[in-house]
């Protein structure tokens, strides 16, 4: 059977270190092509791992190979939205790393592009597909959680500012700090366990206190271009509420560099019958039985790869015919949420989404 034939759009950190596993793994895969506007990072990828694969610094001449069935983007955030749209307007499906867009109407405009086209647009939301969330929501698709009414979601950081000075903090190219950079890993974790209600309404604050902080504890600071003299104007703490329709309230908090004890992520949910706590990829459930109140340890769960589960299953999709766990309204409804949040924390006043 002839194998799908993929092209590599963005071929810098994020491609190399989340998404080339899958391309070196997965038999029904070919990269034909890969493509970065700086050429020695392509040639990389070629020299290294795709001998047959043909060079571009122009994603608009990859899209030109009609031999090619669908990209996988891991540009900077402004142009997700550019690149899929000509990408389902070459006929391509499209994988892309998150944020989905950097605005709403550049959101809606992919998804429409998607539909006109008639191809699966699938954005990454690597957290749903590690052990723990897995174990999560079959635990709450049993009934095991009761009603869940409130939760907490975050990703803190001591101090971690990726790219300093380069896209990553330039508002223009990024849209935001770390409440587009992180938060979509936990709102969307948050959301997706809850079982998908639509948020109605946001309020939130955003702060930047340590642009000129140049110390570091986290990996992640090291992702990025960095730029001494470049741009910083976006937060490095946001915090903020969300809202939905069933009633349901998720506080949430995002931080670059915050005086906290360490990194942490987490989503902790509430509910009539079981809390449980996700918490850097271990998951802890409080319910009772027998009158008796009981905390469990979920087994057997490790921090495995969220990201190349991930893109399995987008080629689980668009080759065997697989239901997508991600649709496109579910990338709307989190580009929707953050944009309220700036918009709140820019007027102060709580910002309504329908």
């Amino acid at each position: 059977m002839a194998k799908w034939r993929v092209g590599l759009i963005g071929n810098g950190g994020i491609c190399k270190g989340a998404h080339l596993s899958t391309y070196l793994n997965d038999e029904r895969l070919e990269v034909a092509a890969v493509c970065d506007i700086i050429e020695e990072r392509a040639q990389f990828l070629k020299d290294n791992y795709f001998p047959d694969a043909k060079v571009y610094t122009d994603f608009n001449e990859l899209l030109k190979d009609e031999t090619i069935d669908s990209v996988d983007i891991c540009t900077p955030n402004y142009l997700h939205s550019i690149i899929a749209v000509a990408a389902f307007e070459a006929g391509k499906h499209v994988f892309c790393e998150k944020p989905d867009a950097v605005d709403v109407t550049e959101v809606l405009r992919m998804n429409e592009a998607a539909k006109k086209a008639g191809k699966t647009l699938m954005v990454m939301r690597n957290n749903r597909f590690v052990d723990a969330s897995v174990f999560a929501k079959k635990f709450i698709e049993k009934g095991k959680m009761g009603d869940i009414y409130c939760g907490r979601a975050g990703w803190q950081r001591r101090r971690g500012i990726p790219g300093k000075g380069g896209w990553f903090t330039t508002k223009a190219q990024s849209g935001g700090g770390p409440l587009i950079d992180l938060g979509v890993h936990m709102i969307d974790l948050a959301i997706w366990l809850m079982g998908n209600p639509t948020p109605v309404a946001v309020s939130g604050n955003t702060y930047m206190k340590f642009a000129d902080n140049d110390s570091s504890d986290s990996v992640n600071s090291d992702f990025g271009d960095k730029n001494a003299e470049g741009t910083f104007d976006v937060e490095d703490l946001a915090m903020g509420m969300i809202r939905f329709d069933n009633g349901a309230v998720l506080q949430i908090e995002f931080s670059w560099a915050s005086n906290i004890k360490e990194e942490c992520r987490f989503v902790e949910l509430r509910g009539t019958k079981s809390g449980m706590s996700w918490r850097n990829g271990v998951l802890e459930l409080f319910t009772e039985e027998d009158g008796q109140q009981l905390n469990i340890t979920a087994p057997n769960c490790k921090e495995n790869n969220g990201h190349a589960n991930n893109l399995k299953h987008f080629y689980d999709v668009v080759i065997d015919g697989k239901e997508p766990i991600f649709v496109g309204q579910q990338g709307i409804d989190m580009i929707k949420i953050l944009c309220a949040i700036y918009e709140s924390a820019k007027t102060g006043k709580e910002i309504s989404l329908v």
